[in-house]
């Protein structure tokens, strides 16, 4: 693999974004959706700032995006992270970079709290939240139903050493 380019995540990436999170999806282990989206949609829902992706030469390696976990006022510094790596890109530190970017870039939008609800069984993102400083705080036992097998979710966060500490 080539070095790893990340740079902001604009519409024209969507068919390369939404191939990996269809991927992303079709294992079972990395979200309760199972129908991709429109680029509308997806986009209504996530923060216009704090969107990345990674390129090695002309190929997409992963992405990651922030979501508002509320429109009340007193959250607006806290987000829930959405991360997704292509198959053969796992493993190789593009997650790493990723989310180290991803980080340094929720900090310079004023964000102090980014959080994340995981699969038990999605071991390779549980270990890239606590590489990343992330910790798990909780379990919602039988949250949601994912092909009609009730799922757990793993809640892990992560406070900002820079901003929302005055």
């Amino acid at each position: 693999m080539s070095a790893i380019e990340l740079k902001p995540m604009c519409k024209k990436d969507w068919a390369s974004v939404s191939e990996i999170y269809a991927d992303g999806m079709a294992t079972g282990h990395a979200t309760f959706e199972y129908q991709l989206p429109s680029y509308e949609a997806w986009n209504a829902n996530h923060l216009e700032s704090c969107r990345l992706i990674a390129y090695s030469g002309d190929k997409c390696m992963g992405w990651a995006a922030l979501s508002p976990v509320s429109k009340r006022a007193v959250y607006r510094g806290v987000a829930e992270v959405s991360i997704y790596i292509a198959k053969d890109a796992r493993g190789k530190g593009v997650g790493s970079r990723l989310m180290q970017s991803l980080i340094k870039e929720s900090e310079k939008h004023g964000l102090w709290t980014l959080q994340s609800g995981i699969f038990p069984e999605n071991t390779g993102s549980i270990h890239l939240h606590e590489k990343m400083g992330f910790r798990y705080i909780g379990k919602r036992e039988r949250v949601g139903k994912r092909d009609g097998v009730w799922k757990d979710n793993l809640l892990f966060e992560r406070r900002s050493t820079a901003v929302g500490n005055d």
